[in-house]
């Protein structure tokens, strides 16, 4: 069932991507991120809300809250990042070439997190580094 939700973040990231090019014409893409942020922000905690799961956060430990401020970091440089390259590039380019986040996060789960990989991920993610650089040159 991974594999559904897995679609329905890549629909939803392509969506992502035309309407934030669409949001980021005429002001500052970083301004564009905080709005943004604050939408993601209201819809994670009503569902947080709706699910009645807050108080799961007590049982949080040290290495949750150390790595879930590390990745909302990197979502956060992440997001300003992408979108100052869609401000100043095409939705076409932009968002294959930050595809190329899944090749490095499989070269990222061997080293960090010693996860295996077979060789049709192997070649899977040689080809988006391949595309990465068609797009790119």
């Amino acid at each position: 069932m991974w594999w559904l939700y897995a679609l329905l973040s890549a629909f939803f990231a392509a969506l992502t991507a035309l309407f934030a090019k669409m949001g980021v014409k005429g002001i500052d893409s970083d301004l564009a991120t905080a709005i943004r942020t604050i939408v993601i922000l209201f819809i994670a905690w009503g569902i947080v809300v709706y699910k009645g799961i807050g108080r799961e956060t007590a049982s949080l430990t040290r290495e949750n809250w150390i790595f879930l401020i590390l990745s909302g970091c990197a979502t956060g440089l992440s997001w300003i990042f992408y979108f100052r390259a869609l401000q100043l590039g095409k939705v076409s380019q932009v968002a294959p070439v930050d595809k190329l986040s899944v090749a490095i996060a499989i070269v990222l789960s061997v080293i960090f997190l010693h996860e295996a990989i077979n060789w049709k991920t192997a070649v899977g993610a040689a080809l988006i580094i391949g595309g990465t650089f068609v797009l790119i040159l």
